[in-house]
């Protein structure tokens, strides 16, 4: 019978067998009725055990995930090492009882998305013989009272089953998307939501009251924030375990990774490819060689080359090319627009631009793709105000040359209230160290008006002394559509030895 078939009667049948009553209805037959119904039908069911094992077993097996090992997953060291001696308690157990050390009872791994959390779930399944099973938070969800935390229930006892019946000393259980049943609870009426949450804080209190089969619970979640603090304390969550952005070294890892199955040129540069793909994450870069491979395949090539990696980062990082077909005026706007971000970032952060572009991806007309020329995780007040100069380069050149803007500067502007926001937070503004949510909207927007209108004219100063790098490179960018890095730099160089 189909599940959702089961949870309409659950509903449903309580509340005719009420009505019946109101009525005057006799309902002692039919409950007796029920009663003969629901024992003949568990009779059944212990009868057809092994049938009904076996078929839960197949299901399980599609379910299990596909081999993967720690060594097959880039970028994630510390990660990796952490979640692996986490899992030698399991394997040593006898030798860490000696040391009094008590097992870890749940890993919390945190993180953007794509950095690999639900593959450090996988290979943890390989990496000890234990029963693995995996699901997700959100098939805990039901508009039924009670359900959800049933399901928690059966969760902990199939897990337990299991590594019984297979003969295993552990059991291994990952939920993926935690924060939609580990939700802050809040006070007042009970939600089902708080109903399942109970259930999973219980089940975990009394994961180690049997010793055999000992059970250790992974969970993921991309908003650490969100979850109940009765989850987060030890004893539940012992250990919470980062999974960031990989680093350069990281990337690089990670595309070697992917590379090894696809055909690459012996003068491709690796290194180059994750030095330009910096912020990506690992679903980002598997993307990224992908896409190159299929670029290679279009211009029937076979091997992927330099020029296919990078296309694939303008792929993942703006999306397709597009057949927009702009008018020359507008066409030159925007290389205006462009030129304007290039050159307020060479000359703030030189050598620093990758790649100028005209060619539509996405919902951009034109683009601007940056090299940054080191890892770095702590940024100054003069970094970020650079930064925000760099976003405001393109409408300040429209300023220059057509005496106002227009709507393409709508992601730069939002890109600079981030970093504006970013600055307040960190109490790199007049308005000194405070929390956000003392301060009123008035404050803040003077305080954000304040900071735009300086850089903004600091900008457009900038630009206006730097005037012939426009004039040398415009009618260049509008025939090509595309300059390197190179290129840009050549054009940067040999303008600003020109006079004013």
């Amino acid at each position: 019978m189909p599940k959702w078939i089961k949870e309409v009667l659950i509903g449903f049948i309580p509340v005719l067998l009420i009505f019946l009553g109101y009525i005057g209805v006799n309902i002692v037959p039919i409950l007796l009725a029920g009663v003969l119904v629901a024992g003949l039908l568990f009779f059944m069911n212990n009868r057809g055990g092994v049938a009904v094992g076996a078929m839960a077993d197949r299901k399980r097996k599609k379910k299990l995930p596909s081999k993967l090992t720690f060594d097959e997953i880039g970028g994630q060291e510390h990660p990796k090492e952490e979640l692996m001696e986490a899992l030698d308690f399991l394997i040593r157990h006898e030798e860490i009882q000696k040391f009094g050390i008590r097992p870890l009872k749940g890993i919390l791994l945190t993180g953007p998305p794509g950095t690999g959390k639900t593959l450090l779930a996988k290979a943890a399944s390989q990496y000890t013989d234990s029963v693995f099973t995996a699901v997700a938070g959100s098939e805990f969800v039901e508009m039924y009272v009670g359900v959800g935390a049933g399901r928690v229930r059966d969760l902990f006892r199939d897990a337990r089953t299991r590594a019984t019946k297979e003969k295993k000393k552990s059991a291994v259980i990952f939920i993926d998307e935690i924060d939609v049943i580990g939700g802050k609870r809040e006070g007042g009426q009970q939600r089902e939501y708080d109903q399942t949450l109970n259930q999973l804080l219980t089940e975990m209190d009394g994961i180690y009251d049997n010793e055999s089969p000992r059970i250790l619970i992974i969970a993921a979640t991309n908003r650490k924030e969100m979850l109940d603090s009765a989850l987060l304390r030890p004893g539940r969550f012992d250990r919470h375990i980062q999974v960031d952005l990989p680093d350069k070294k990281g990337r690089k890892h990670i595309l070697g990774i992917h590379a090894k199955n696809k055909p690459i040129h012996i003068d491709t540069n690796l290194d180059k490819i994750a030095e330009e793909s910096y912020g990506f994450s690992g679903a980002q870069l598997e993307s990224v060689m992908n896409e190159a491979a299929i670029y290679m395949m279009r211009e029937n090539k076979s091997e992927i080359e330099q020029q296919h990696l990078s296309m694939a980062i303008d792929k993942v990082m703006m999306g397709e090319k597009t057949d927009r077909d702009s008018t020359q005026e507008e066409k030159k706007r925007v290389a205006i627009h462009e030129l304007g971000h290039a050159i307020m970032a060479e000359i703030v952060r030189p050598g620093s631009v990758s790649q100028v572009a005209l060619s539509p991806r996405g919902q951009a007309l034109g683009y601007v793709r940056h090299n940054p020329q080191e890892e770095q995780y702590l940024y100054t007040k003069s970094y970020l105000e650079e930064q925000i100069m760099i976003a405001l380069g393109g409408a300040a050149s429209e300023e220059i040359y057509y005496g106002g803007r227009s709507t393409g500067s709508s992601n730069d502007f939002e890109q600079a209230l981030n970093i504006v926001q970013t600055m307040m937070k960190s109490g790199l503004t007049s308005l000194g160290i405070v929390k956000l949510e003392m301060v009123t909207t008035e404050e803040l927007m003077k305080e954000n008006n304040v900071i735009l209108e300086q850089l903004m004219t600091r900008t457009r100063e900038t630009l206006e002394q730097h005037r012939n790098i426009f004039d040398q490179s415009l009618d260049i960018l509008m025939k090509e559509e595309n300059l390197s890095g190179e290129q840009f730099r050549y054009l940067f160089n040999e303008s600003s030895q020109l006079p004013a």
